[in-house]
């Protein structure tokens, strides 16, 4: 995987987001087309619950919204947010960005790719709560 769980990259919170390889790979290409980029899951039904890539600042975020981290990938940064209401849902929990085949969400950046961005889950360890909440 790339940007990977665990401690954050200064060494202190873990992270709660990380992407995959391939994941990682596609931004570095969405990036080219696009130029920064930016995630968002809001939580909705159907393309709603898919995180969705934006060229960054085209999606405006603000209170109603979480800054879950940023993907720290070679030469380039992608924060990735959530929406605060979909937050206490899933605050307990570590999420990856992966990429699979299917038909990407219509204003996510990956949609003409052939591909769509997911979320994998998994629960957070008792020490990751516990630094997290510090």
């Amino acid at each position: 995987m790339g940007a990977a769980a665990g401690a954050g990259p200064d060494g202190g919170a873990p992270a709660r987001v990380a992407v995959t390889d391939a994941a990682a790979a596609l931004l570095a290409r969405l990036r080219e087309q696009h130029g920064e980029l930016m995630f968002h899951q809001s939580g909705g039904c159907c393309d709603g619950s898919s995180p969705m890539c934006y060229p960054a600042g085209e999606l405006l975020t603000g209170d109603a919204d979480v800054h879950l981290g940023d993907l720290e990938l070679p030469g380039f940064t992608v924060p990735v947010w959530m929406s605060r209401a979909q937050f206490e849902y899933w605050k307990h929990t570590h999420l990856t960005i992966d990429v699979v085949p299917g038909r990407g969400a219509g204003f996510s950046v990956e949609a003409p790719e052939g591909v769509r961005f997911l979320i994998r889950s998994r629960l957070l360890t008792d020490e990751e709560w516990v630094a997290l909440r510090r």
